[in-house]
């Protein structure tokens, strides 16, 4: 850790960034680089870039908590969960071609991450919830990350520029309290476990 983080504070020190973070760190590991870096006096993780979606709240626990305290910046990537939170993808018709899913070599990764029945039911359960609210699912995933106050600005992902006008609308549009809670109560489940990507 130590060697990393002078790499890092040589790095800020020559000029050649302001600042520096982390991305898939546990919150003890963000903690304890936090204090290797005051002790030595060395530059300092200003933010972390965490997976975070409504299929993936872990990081809740935790990571937030510090992140908070400690003044760091959230910048969280998969918002939509590599785009099965945009109501794309259907359980019976499998992966759709030419997304994330199919990736020649990133598609097994999201496959295990989130093509799994547990997901695909909770993706169900969301649909009639944007339906009713007036948005699409994208829209409705993405503005879930933007309520959550710890968050700096979601990483959204496009391959066409119509995907992220989508994604975009989500911070004109935003949450009513009774779809945050039903949401979040929906996805409870998520804020359990211990993978970290």
């Amino acid at each position: 850790m130590d060697e990393s983080l002078r790499a890092l504070d040589d790095i800020v020190r020559a000029g050649k960034a302001r600042y520096v973070g982390c991305s898939n760190y546990f919150a003890y590991q963000i903690a304890r680089a936090l204090g290797r870096s005051e002790y030595i006096g060395l530059a300092r993780f200003e933010c972390v870039q965490p997976r975070y979606n409504l299929l993936f709240r872990q990081v809740e626990r935790e990571l937030f908590p510090l992140c908070a305290e400690e003044g760091l910046g959230v910048i969280p990537y998969n918002p939509i969960a590599g785009g099965l939170l945009s109501g794309k993808h259907r359980r019976e018709a499998g992966p759709m071609p030419g997304t994330r899913f199919t990736h020649p070599t990133a598609g097994a990764r999201y496959r295990d991450r989130y093509w799994r029945e547990r997901e695909l039911e909770t993706v169900e359960a969301l649909r009639p919830l944007a339906t009713e609210a007036g948005m699409s699912m994208t829209q409705m995933a993405v503005a879930w990350v933007l309520e959550n106050p710890i968050v700096t600005a979601p990483i959204v992902g496009a391959s066409r520029p119509e995907q992220l006008d989508d994604a975009l609308a989500a911070v004109d549009k935003g949450l009513d309290e009774s779809l945050k809670a039903r949401l979040d109560e929906l996805t409870r489940e998520y804020r359990w476990g211990d993978n970290i990507r």
